[in-house]
């Protein structure tokens, strides 16, 4: 069936604060027949995802950018439990399609010509799509096959109701038995999220990401598109055509482990270059945004969302992780992890040692383990990758009188961090992770 204006994202405030309120009463029924229900793994587990089914229905009627903040939720770690965010997550595969009338709405807004009229060809039914826009194959003189990114109308304009809207819903959560962080550490996740939309909207933003990325984080088995500016716009991008399969079609041609162990470095080694010595990040590294070439060779798609970490940032997570790969029975270890996080901010000056030993070190271990745990082998096996662990309630409150502020690049350090673990896991690959290259201070400083 064709579709119509109302396909674009609804953005009456009635209609979408309705949305929100009825998602909100849902998951407080659901919390009440659940504090019924015998307690059990498994209960509890049916009621994490039942309670991300709520959220993302809402967000999938709401549509505009509230599909965005599904998908960049569902890729921090110690944010919401892995049932929620698995649920969330399905926005990585779902995205509304626009119908011809409204791409060329777009492109008369932005150039005053149709798309036929500015390519020698134009298809008009996109080949790919994200919860931002949607993208067209076209033929242009000079460059070949290019890809044009079309921009949902009326999206920017749902970014702050959006957010206010989610941060409604996750306030209903709040009154559920669901190990979730304290107030802070929500707030300042849920504002790097909409300084990310508001970037992510405008596409010559991007595109000068595009160009950045092509001429300084050049590495070997991955390939990146250039922009071509001339057919650019803030809501049409054009670039170069990178070919390839998105990684859950190319993993059913049953690639050999040799093959999956080649695209798998390519990505840790690029990443790692971009995080320790360029320090300047993809902050999105869902698997929407990469191809796979049968011979591994990976191209990295979308640069919307990126972000640059200082060298400050960079020299305490450094020194964090390097502290955490000693021996536990290291007299230094403590002492060193706590001083890179009173540096970044995350503990207060008035967090002495000994309570860093006694409450805050037990109740980061699993996570901070997770997170280091590639960095233990010098050939690392994601196959045997697990999911991150969950913070429990008790652990979750102790945190958060200690740990109050969340650093700005920390929300985008983590999804990025989250997003090439989950890549990689899914690849099954088995890396060259060279721990003691990588977290050499000499690289934290570049």
């Amino acid at each position: 069936m064709a579709k119509t204006d109302a396909d674009a994202p609804r953005t009456g405030k009635l209609a979408r604060s309705a949305i929100t309120g009825l998602a909100a009463a849902r998951i407080g029924m659901a919390e009440l027949s659940h504090r019924t229900r015998k307690r059990s793994a498994q209960a509890q587990a049916e009621h994490e995802a039942a309670l991300g089914r709520i959220l993302f229905g809402a967000l999938g009627q709401l549509r505009g950018s509230a599909l965005k903040v599904s998908q960049l939720l569902s890729m921090h770690p110690q944010l919401l439990p892995e049932g929620v965010r698995r649920e969330l997550a399905r926005a990585h595969h779902q995205a509304p399609p626009l119908n011809r009338a409204l791409v060329g709405r777009v492109f008369r807004q932005a150039f005053g010509q149709e798309p036929e009229a500015l390519f020698d060809h134009f298809e008009p039914i996109a080949f790919a799509a994200a919860s931002l826009g949607q993208v067209h194959r076209a033929q242009l003189a000079g460059h070949g096959t290019v890809a044009v990114k079309v921009q949902y109308p009326g999206i920017a304009a749902t970014i702050a109701s959006d957010m206010q809207l989610m941060r409604a819903a996750l306030r209903a959560l709040a009154h559920t038995d669901l190990p979730l962080p304290t107030d802070a550490v929500m707030d300042g996740v849920m504002a790097e999220i909409e300084a990310t939309l508001l970037r992510e909207v405008d596409y010559l933003q991007e595109a000068e990401q595009l160009q950045w990325f092509a001429e300084h984080a050049a590495q070997p088995g991955v390939v990146m598109a250039r922009p071509i500016l001339s057919h650019t716009r803030a809501q049409v991008l054009t670039q170069q055509f990178v070919p390839g399969q998105p990684l859950q079609a190319w993993l059913a041609t049953q690639p050999t482990q040799a093959q999956r162990d080649q695209a798998g470095q390519y990505l840790w080694d690029w990443f790692m270059h971009c995080l320790f010595v360029l320090g300047r990040v993809h902050a999105d590294p869902h698997p929407g945004n990469f191809v796979f070439a049968p011979d591994g060779t990976v191209g990295v798609l979308d640069f919307g969302c990126t972000r640059s970490l200082s060298a400050g940032f960079r020299a305490q997570v450094t020194q964090a992780w390097s502290a955490l790969l000693r021996p536990a029975d290291d007299p230094q270890r403590h002492a060193l992890v706590l001083q890179a996080y009173q540096a970044l901010g995350l503990a207060g000056a008035d967090v002495s040692l000994p309570t860093y030993r006694t409450d805050l070190a037990p109740a980061l271990a699993e996570m901070q383990a997770w997170q280091i745990e590639p960095f233990t082998q010098a050939v690392f096996d994601f196959g045997t990758k697990t999911p991150p662990p969950l913070t429990p309630p008790a652990d979750q409150r102790m945190l958060g009188r200690h740990l109050q502020q969340v650093p700005s690049e920390m929300p985008a350090f983590e999804r990025m961090w989250m997003g090439l673990m989950h890549l990689l896991t899914q690849l099954g690959a088995r890396v060259h992770t060279r721990g003691a290259h990588w977290l050499a201070p000499t690289h934290a400083n570049h």
